[in-house]
């Protein structure tokens, strides 16, 4: 019989686990305790749980965390590991070390039904939904855990599309009883699924990040096959209901392509779609990926487009290219696992 992962299990799944296996309730912050905040590495190392119980609980259960199957070094420090995730598959997970910060970007499934046209993960179609075990095998198991500072939902996959393991994740991280993070640790993205959209921002205090990309949504849809089925104007009216003026931040996402989307035209029109939201917008440069037309946005284009968009109350900034030199484009590594092109 296979045996069930605790990895992943909030105190209300490790309480449900007591229950069956004959412990007292207390059982649980215990257990919670040993693969959170000791992060053990087997029933058996539960020492303040009786031996007759740590027997009768690894019968069933079991504490699953496995290793990066690989490891790609830039030489900007940046570092992506794929893991397994089982049937075959991986998916990536990139620690990006920043001084005195180190942001680990994370997947949520293999592969992706959002099909955004610049993402190398949609082009891999979805696959399946990562258990909230396997997000957290990519926090636990990284080998520079001891510096991570921040984690991002934003490898493969639409992390509101397994919203379920994601808020589990995201309670274990934040949680007493789990490792304590403070929520602004945390940001999750998303290319704004409504109704999902709303239990994120009411179930959670972590930053949100939107996958915009475009001004209107006739060019979003150009780019964002997703939509046409999740509207920015909905998702607009949404957010436009929620107050992120203090510590919660909502930022847009926006991947700039030469001749797409990177005109003054767009910028003043992407000024009018923003208002009266706090936010911010960070602009994204386009890493190459196979066979695709879109090409990247000279640093000038980028830098007037920053500064129009900042002159006129939208507060921007260029996120840094990093690991370019190490299959940079989310799901490119992952692809050359599967196709057995890997270096």
């Amino acid at each position: 019989m296979e045996k069930k992962n605790l990895v992943g299990l909030t105190l209300a799944g490790l309480q449900q686990v007591a229950v069956q296996t004959g412990m007292p309730l207390f059982a649980a912050k215990q257990m919670a305790e040993w693969l959170y905040v000791k992060q053990i590495t087997d029933i058996s190392q539960m020492t303040n749980i009786s031996l007759k119980f740590r027997d009768r609980l690894s019968q069933e259960y079991e504490v699953a965390l496995s290793a990066p199957i690989h490891r790609a070094a830039s030489a900007d420090g940046t570092v992506k590991y794929l893991f397994d995730a089982g049937q075959g598959h991986s998916v990536e997970a990139v620690f990006i070390p920043d001084d005195d910060r180190g942001t680990l970007c994370i997947s949520s499934q293999v592969g992706c039904k959002m099909g955004c046209v610049f993402c190398m993960t949609g082009r891999q179609h979805y696959t399946a939904s990562l258990t909230a075990g396997q997000i957290l095998n990519q926090i636990l198991s990284l080998p520079e855990k001891d510096r991570l500072t921040n984690v991002v939902f934003m490898g493969m996959g639409e992390p509101l599309d397994n919203l379920e393991n994601v808020l589990a994740v995201q309670e274990i991280l934040t949680s007493a009883w789990g490792m304590s993070w403070s929520p602004k640790r945390i940001t999750i993205s998303t290319v704004g699924l409504r109704r999902e959209l709303k239990k994120l921002i009411e179930g959670c205090q972590c930053h949100i990040a939107v996958s915009l990309h475009a001004p209107t949504p006739e060019k979003r849809a150009q780019l964002v096959p997703a939509e046409k089925a999740f509207s920015m104007t909905e998702m607009l009216q949404v957010l436009s209901g929620y107050d992120f003026s203090h510590q919660r931040r909502l930022s847009f996402e926006y991947t700039m392509f030469q001749g797409v989307n990177d005109s003054l035209d767009d910028a003043k029109q992407l000024v009018r779609t923003l208002q009266g939201l706090s936010c911010r917008v960070n602009l994204i440069r386009f890493h190459a990926i196979p066979d695709s037309p879109l090409k990247t946005v000279p640093e000038q284009g980028m830098l007037e487009f920053r500064d129009y968009l900042t002159a006129h109350g939208v507060f921007a900034t260029i996120r840094a290219s990093r690991g370019e030199d190490i299959w940079a484009a989310c799901g490119m590594l992952s692809t050359a696992n599967e196709s057995g092109n890997q270096n």
